[in-house]
């Protein structure tokens, strides 16, 4: 059992942090709390020494995302501007033809990326669209890029379909706490995206969930969604962290930004519960400055979404980012060092 709460900072300097045993139930949202509670240096010297136990610190996993199908969706998310529910001026796109696909990840891996996302707006993908799809994963995967969808619930036949077509990854976010989702989501339920989470599992395709801060959540809902995360068998290879970028016309329009600090001590927190993970720094970072974002790779974060958009909200653009890492010295995972 882990004794978090009861570790002295003196301790914290002396010894390196141990990760919680891959056991059900290992992190207690109690303890994920009392991370949370440390004194912001401790807490995030302590992320940096579990960092160091699993990842070269100097190095950064990029991935990017494209969204293939814009607009309409049927799911009611209270922060999202593609949703049918809410007038936020986005007009609803068809599914993109697949040389138009493999074009954006042509030029996504000769910007360096890594890993090639596909996000559609479904609350599911019906049977018509399975077959694009998997063609999409299918002529990405033979650029020598890492691929992965977001296609919102799956079942276990999609999922193994995906899985024969040579998915890498999976994205399905649990987005907040169980004891928050209702207010922020109506129209499926937490048990709906473990279902789809389990079924990702099943097929053998790896897992990337996160989660969005700053929806008007408690720090006890940070951590209940953390002890989420972590304690999945076993947890997500990719946790994106997202900062909630407000969009005119939905719900969430208005919500009182999450302070910086606090965002920097969630990232610390999921790489501590975390530790083999790749924790990535996803939606927001348009709104933060280099300072802030150099202090959330020190507390752990060790990949982010790399181009101009994230779907259908801003992103710095590459050229931001080249600059932002030659000056931190970090190296690109999968490429040489300069």
């Amino acid at each position: 059992m882990n004794t978090v709460a009861t570790v002295s900072p003196d301790a914290l300097r002396r010894t390196a942090p141990q990760p919680a045993p891959a056991a059900t139930g290992a992190w207690r949202v109690e303890e994920i709390e009392a991370l949370f509670a440390l004194p912001f240096m401790e807490l995030v010297f302590r992320a940096q020494q579990v960092h160091r136990q699993h990842f070269d610190p100097s190095e950064i996993q990029l991935s990017t995302l494209l969204s293939i199908k814009t607009g309409g969706c049927a799911e009611d998310c209270g922060y999202c501007s593609q949703s049918a529910h809410f007038d936020t001026g986005l007009k609803a796109e068809k599914l993109m033809p697949v040389d138009e696909v493999i074009e954006a990840a042509r030029a996504a891996k000769a910007q360096g990326a890594s890993r090639f996302c596909m996000g559609a707006a479904w609350r599911s993908p019906k049977a018509r669209d399975m077959e694009r799809v998997t063609t999409m994963v299918r002529e990405v995967k033979a650029l020598g890029m890492e691929t992965c969808m977001t296609l919102g619930m799956l079942n276990a036949d999609q999922a193994h379909s995906l899985k024969d077509a040579g998915l890498d990854y999976y994205n399905h976010n649990l987005d907040t706490a169980p004891e928050y989702y209702g207010k922020v989501i109506g129209t499926r339920t937490y048990q709906d995206r473990l279902d789809t989470l389990g079924n990702v599992r099943g097929a053998g395709i790896n897992v990337c969930s996160g989660g969005i801060v700053g929806m008007g959540e408690t720090r006890a809902h940070r951590a209940a969604l953390i002890a989420q995360l972590a304690n999945l068998e076993p947890p997500p290879e990719s946790v994106p962290i997202n900062n909630l970028v407000p969009i005119p016309g939905t719900p969430l329009a208005d919500v009182e930004p999450i302070d910086p600090f606090e965002f920097v001590r969630t990232i610390a927190v999921a790489r501590i519960t975390m530790p083999r993970s790749y924790v990535r720094l996803s939606a927001g970072r348009e709104e933060m400055d280099e300072a802030l974002q150099a202090m959330c790779l020190m507390a752990g974060a060790n990949s982010i979404f790399y181009g101009d958009h994230l779907l259908t909200t801003p992103n710095p653009g590459t050229g931001r980012d080249r600059s932002l890492l030659e000056r931190l010295d970090m190296r690109i995972e999968g490429q040489n060092a300069a």
